[in-house]
């Protein structure tokens, strides 16, 4: 009977398929000897069958290498395909940006709604807390954490499960949280005046469905306005970061290694464009996308007074 394997889904060792290597076969190699051997089996590569972190030394030149139809971007200076490692680039950074996004919205969303609800002194000294940890450089602590905490690769793990990302996310969604505060704070100021807010109180309804059932799917007009801009900056500071060396360890696939590779070889003029402009193109894609979202939550659309 026929057997079908699904590298994708589980772990095969090479030594299944006769292959004296430790560890995940070669694939390649495996398809050319499926193709020579005459039994009928066969191997689906993907359209780009390199790793991220595979260097293909086997080159007539030494890297960094330009474009060519075995590699579309070329390679960078280790010999690793560019392509490849803007794919994974792209999944890390806007997974990144996702995940720091959702961590400051939520602890900006929970600040600003017990400032702008109950008032009083928790808003005034609140307000105060806010401007001193926003005065706090965020270069400098981050050069300072990662001073203390050296940032380790481990190899084996998925590039999203790697500790120094996590860390970064943190460090971040410690800083990113600051600016929807004050908006989301306005807001329950606005909302919390209204008729709606002054019936459920008199129903029984408690603070925290009142401040989170009712005033706050009224309050997210900024969540939603602020969010593609938020994702673009995110993008932006974890490439900066790289390319100042104290972002995600290396050989992590990163578009600002990519881009500190290109400062290095000007003359290389594919680890320059190429890594730009997938920086570029997604920025602009993520703001198009960000404002059609918008749009589409704009009750202006389906008014007769627009």
């Amino acid at each position: 009977s026929d057997l079908y394997f699904f590298p994708i889904a589980t772990f095969h060792a090479a030594t299944e398929f006769g292959q004296q290597a430790m560890g995940e076969p070669d694939y390649r190699a495996l398809q050319e000897q499926f193709a020579t051997d005459g039994r009928g089996n066969w191997v689906v590569m993907p359209p780009i069958p390199y790793g991220p972190n595979e260097a293909l030394l086997d080159l007539n030149e030494p890297p960094p290498n330009a474009p060519s139809g075995r590699h579309l971007f070329g390679t960078d200076d280790r010999g690793r395909d560019v392509l490849v490692r803007l794919a994974y680039g792209f999944n890390i950074s806007m997974t990144f940006a996702l995940l720091v996004m959702a961590a400051g919205y939520a602890m900006g969303i929970a600040v600003g709604a017990a400032l702008g609800y109950f008032g009083g002194r928790l808003d005034i000294f609140g307000q105060r807390a806010i401007e001193i940890w926003s005065s706090l450089p965020f270069l400098y602590t981050i050069i300072i954490i990662s001073s203390v905490v050296v940032p380790v690769y481990l190899p084996g793990h998925y590039q999203l499960f790697q500790p120094s990302l996590w860390l970064l996310v943190v460090i971040l969604a410690a800083f990113d949280w600051m600016g929807i505060t004050y908006y989301i704070r306005g807001e329950f100021y606005r909302e919390k005046a209204k008729d709606y807010v002054g019936a459920a109180i008199v129903t029984g309804v408690s603070r925290s469905a009142v401040m989170f059932r009712h005033i706050l799917p009224n309050a997210l007009t900024p969540v939603v306005s602020f969010a593609p801009f938020t994702v673009v900056g995110n993008i932006g500071s974890l490439v900066a970061l790289d390319f100042l060396g104290f972002g995600l360890p290396a050989p992590t696939p990163s578009w600002g290694e990519l881009i500190g590779q290109g400062m290095e070889n000007l003359s290389k003029w594919w680890l320059v464009f190429f890594p730009l402009g997938a920086l570029f193109a997604t920025l602009l894609l993520v703001v198009f996308i960000g404002e059609a979202i918008r749009e589409a939550f704009d009750p202006k659309e389906y008014s007769r007074l627009r």
